[in-house]
């Protein structure tokens, strides 16, 4: 993999979700984009024991479990604002057995999936994020292939975002500004989603708050 940029596309007004996600693949199949298969994204929100059992003095830390279709063979287990951990597919049993100290919040697991696109050195996915059955936003990744340093292909990312996101490219992700002229790896990506998916879920904790 090369460099990527992972953000969110608003759903265009009087439109659903899967028909804002109909006209950006159009836009790319449009510039000659062919279709490179599927892919997705999922997140399992862990809270601290102490948090869930509310004992009093301890603040409660999120774990999020993460695993790519990209990356079939790993999981990533990320703290937020913290460090992300690389690991194989058993972290998932191991999380079973550390239900004492980490317990899954069920209700918060969440995913995207779509299809993947190929486009000269481009390799995009645009996905629907989901929260059971129920749809919450889009998902637009953008990998530029060739190059590993973030630094050395922002702009040209950029160019590239616009000619089919039109004003909804996004600003430079937090994770490149750790880098500077470091490689960029799957776990940045995962950090990108991480983002995305919490923004995500606040953006409907606002939403139902504002109902009531």
């Amino acid at each position: 993999m090369g460099v990527t940029c992972v953000s969110q596309v608003p759903v265009v007004e009087g439109k659903s979700a899967q028909q804002t996600v109909e006209l950006l693949t159009r836009k790319l199949e449009q510039m000659g984009a062919e279709k490179q298969g599927t892919f997705s994204v999922d997140c399992e929100t862990y809270h601290t024991a102490a948090a869930s059992m509310g004992t009093p003095g301890q603040a409660g830390k999120l774990l999020y479990v993460m695993h790519s279709s990209e990356q079939p063979l790993s999981t990533f287990a990320l703290f937020e604002n913290g460090p992300c951990l690389v690991a194989d597919l058993n972290l998932d049993v191991l999380m079973v057995k550390l239900k004492g100290f980490f317990q899954n919040a069920k209700a918060n697991k969440m995913e995207t999936r779509g299809t993947r696109y190929l486009y000269c050195d481009f390799l995009v996915k645009i996905g629907t994020v989901t929260t059971g059955q129920s749809g919450r936003g889009i998902s637009v990744e953008v990998d530029y292939c060739p190059c590993a340093v973030p630094s050395d292909c922002w702009n040209l990312m950029v160019e590239f975002m616009q000619s089919f996101m039109g004003g909804h490219v996004p600003a430079v992700p937090s994770v490149f500004s750790a880098k500077h002229d470091a490689l960029y790896t799957p776990a940045d990506t995962m950090v990108q989603y991480m983002e995305l998916l919490n923004k995500i879920r606040k953006q409907q904790q606002v939403t139902v708050a504002g109902m009531r």
